[in-house]
Order: structure tokens, then C-alpha cells, then sequence
């Protein structure tokens, strides 16, 4: 018998029929012998809705408020769940994150997990209820809901698995696992057995949306393993845990692609001690989350300084920037908000040289023109124009042998569909 805990996301449960299916596939879980803990997002696209509701009322909501606001979310798909797995004739038991246990730090939005108080889920167990817990929501320690931030919910359930000693956390999504690149854009990519912690957290750092990135280092940081697979099968997804087989024999592990950041440029800064400084205090001290920074070689005492942000924290950027910019007598401010960051990931990267050389050789015979470059032992990045992303991915996956034979293709089901497949066992 194992301790799972089972998270499921947002359009796993957006409708009565698809909370049905989660019900089923928890029953079976309970059936086989397994003690089951559930952590559920809202139902679909219930957060955006909540989002416009308070857009409607107040242009710039207290956050205080807006945490309090979206955790209901939750706590919908929690309750209905719960129903849904009783009228299985099961028990269970519905927790929001206070009553799960889920301690945070006190910032709002983006508020960190710092405990799990797990007393409360383990009587629920050894009583032989189903809790089913809300994520992306904990409590302070005024007592204020908190939210974790967008993908949260499978940082909530991470977090249960380990504060509650679980044998694995299965994160089941609409995506059958992780694969070696979006296979939207590259057909031919391939799904992974398994991954190790590194390569997911650069993967997802990177753009990958399989997994919060936040996510990845908690289960790091515990051991935690997590199975990323599909709400919609029984198939095996991917396995994301410390130590892969054969991880040493790929150079690289898959190829992600965001295009959520813009680059910020700065030019004419004059070349003096502590202005990089100053200008990166200054915004970060405004919650602006930097990513790849570039400082050209200086000309006549005066050079450019540019930086890739998320596109959500370009209003609190541009905010800091008009201030800093005068301050430390700049010329000028300009974004490019048509941009996309493409990045080769893989631990193999550490004793294989030539990958960069590989990499700028193919983007550049397909004139596809490289606007930025960072790079970690285990990560390439590159900034190329947003249109020419898709393309990049397919070059960069095949030019590096992780095409697959097979081709992906997305479909879109019906509930009906759905829960025909489960009942073939497909």
C-alpha cells in the first residue's frame, strides 16, 4: 500500500463531468489499496474570471484582497470534488490551506510555503476519508489567505507530499508528461521517460510549462518524486526525481521556448561604478523579476545595458526605469516586446563541448538572427525575434538528434470522449 498524493489541474476539473472522472480515478486509487490525498486548481478558467470581476471594480486591487478573492477558486473545485467522490460511496474530506495546514510567509501573490502542519490530513487518512485539498492558497501568520502565484496549486501539493511523507505526487495536467519540446510546435519531439531535477528546473525556468518551476525546487530541495502524466489516460508519464538512467548519454535533455518576457534596453549609460547597481536595486526593490542581462563593451564612456523581464512586470519596470533612467543621466529607454527566449537544456552540457557552436551555426544558416546569449553549465539561451520561435525549436531539436519517429498529435475531447477512454482503460 503507498501514500500518493494525486493533483489535478484546472481543466482536469473545469466541469462536473470531468470532477466525475477525478472522483473515479481517486476511488481506483483508494480500491487498489493506496491511501489518496487529492490537491485541486480551480475549474478552468475560473481565476481569469475572478481576475476580470476585480479588473471591473478596481484597476489596481489591494493584493490583500485579490488573494482572498482568487483563493475561492479553490475551494469551489475542492467541495465539488469532494461530493463527487462521496457520491462514489466514499469518504471525503475538503481542506482549504488554513485547514490543510499550509503555513506561509506574508507576501501576498507570491507568498512562500515555509511549513505543513499535516495533523489534520493524517487523521482524515487514518479515518479512511479522501482529503481533498485547495491549492495554490496557505496562511499567514496574521492569519491572512495567501496565494502561491499562477501554477501554485502544484507547489501545494509537493509540499503536502512531503510534509506528510508521501511515496510519490502524481501531477496530472491535460499533457501526457514532459517532453523533449513543446510538441505543439515540434512534432517530432518525443516524451521523456524520466527527468532529472536540474533539467526540469531549467526546463521550467526556461518556459516549459509542464511543471511550476517553483515546484521543481521543492521537490529537489525534499526528494520528493513527482509523475507528471495526463488526467485524460492510464499511460506512464515522466518520472521527475533526482537520478535518471543513462542521463550522462544526452548531451541534451529537451528544448524550451518563452514567450512571455520583453527586453528592456538602456542606452547611453554612463560606464561608472555602481550604476548596474542602482539600476538593478531599483528594480528589484519594485518586485521585478530580471532574467537575462546584457552589458555591451563601453564606447567613448557611455555604454547599453539590456535586460529580459516577464511581460506581466513590465508596467512596474517601465514605472522604476522612468525614474532611474534621468538619474544616472541615460539617453534613452526602449522595449521590444516581439521577442522569445529559446534554450538548450541538458546535464550532459557540463562535459560536451561544442553545444553553443552547434547551436549559433544552425540559427544562423537559417538566418534566424540571435538578439541576446546566456548560459549556465546546464542551459544555452538565446533571444530571437517572436516569430521566428517556432521555427528555432524545430532546427535546434533536430540539429541535436531528439526528433522522435512518431508525430504528435493534439487532440481536443469531449467529456463524453474522456470518459469513454477511461472505462476502455486507454
Amino acid at each position: 500500500m503507498a501514500l500518493i498524493v494525486c493533483k489535478f489541474g484546472g481543466t482536469s476539473v473545469a466541469s462536473p463531468e470531468r470532477l466525475r472522472n477525478v472522483a473515479k480515478r481517486l476511488v481506483a486509487r483508494k480500491q487498489e489499496g493506496n491511501d489518496v490525498v487529492a490537491v485541486v486548481s480551480a475549474m478552468g478558467k475560473t481565476t481569469d474570471e475572478l481576475m476580470g470581476l476585480a479588473a471591473a471594480v478596481n484597476s489596481n486591487p489591494p493584493t490583500r484582497e485579490m488573494d482572498r478573492l482568487l483563493s475561492t477558486g479553490e475551494q469551489v473545485s475542492m467541495a465539488l470534488l469532494a461530493m463527487a467522490i462521496e457520491a462514489r460511496g466514499y469518504q471525503a474530506m475538503s481542506f482549504t490551506g488554513r485547514q490543510a495546514g499550509i503555513e506561509t510567509d506574508g507576501t501576498h501573490a507570491k507568498a512562500k510555503i515555509v511549513k505543513v502542519h499535516n495533523e489534520r490530513i493524517m487523521e482524515a487518512i487514518d479515518a479512511g476519508y479522501i482529503p481533498v485539498v485547495a491549492g495554490f492558497q496557505g496562511i499567514d501568520g496574521n492569519g491572512d489567505i495567501t496565494t502561491l502565484g499562477r501554477g501554485g496549486s502544484d507547489t501545494t501539493a509537493v509540499a503536502v507530499a512531503w510534509g506528510i511523507g508521501a511515496d510519490i505526487c502524481e501531477i496530472y495536467s491535460d499533457v501526457d508528461g514532459v517532453y523533449s519540446a513543446d510538441p505543439r510546435l515540434c512534432p517530432h519531439a518525443r516524451k521523456l521517460d524520466q527527468i532529472s531535477y536540474d533539467d526540469m528546473l531549467e526546463m521550467a525556468g526556461a518556459g516549459s510549462g509542464v511543471l511550476q518551476m517553483r515546484a521543481v525546487e521543492f521537490a529537489r530541495k525534499f526528494n520528493v518524486v513527482i509523475h507528471s502524466r495526463s488526467a485524460f489516460s492510464d499511460a506512464q508519464g515522466t518520472f521527475v526525481k533526482e537520478e535518471c538512467d543513462m542521463m550522462e548519454e544526452a548531451v541534451i535533455t529537451g528544448i524550451a521556448h518563452d514567450t512571455s518576457e520583453v527586453k528592456v534596453t538602456i542606452r547611453g549609460v554612463p560606464d561608472a561604478t555602481g550604476i548596474a547597481a542602482k539600476v538593478f536595486s531599483a528594480l528589484a526593490g519594485n518586485m521585478v523579476n530580471t532574467d537575462m542581462i546584457i552589458q555591451n563593451v563601453s564606447e567613448g564612456g557611455l555604454t547599453d545595458i539590456s535586460f529580459t523581464c516577464p511581460a506581466s512586470d513590465l508596467p512596474r519596470a517601465e514605472e522604476t526605469l522612468a525614474r532611474v533612467v534621468p538619474e544616472i543621466h541615460a539617453r534613452e529607454l526602449s522595449i521590444d516586446e516581439s521577442i522569445a527566449k529559446v534554450s538548450l537544456v541538458g546535464t550532459g552540457m557540463k562535459s560536451a563541448p561544442g553545444v553553443a557552436a552547434k547551436a549559433f551555426a544552425t540559427l544562423g544558416e537559417n538566418n534566424i538572427n540571435i538578439l541576446a546569449i546566456s548560459t549556465s553549465p546546464i542551459r544555452l539561451s538565446v533571444v530571437v525575434e517572436a516569430g521566428q520561435a517556432a521555427e528555432a525549436v524545430r532546427l535546434l531539436h533536430t540539429a541535436f538528434g531528439l526528433d522522435s519517429d512518431e508525430i504528435f498529435e493534439e487532440t481536443q475531447l469531449s467529456a463524453e470522449e474522456i470518459a469513454a477512454k477511461l472505462a476502455k482503460g486507454r
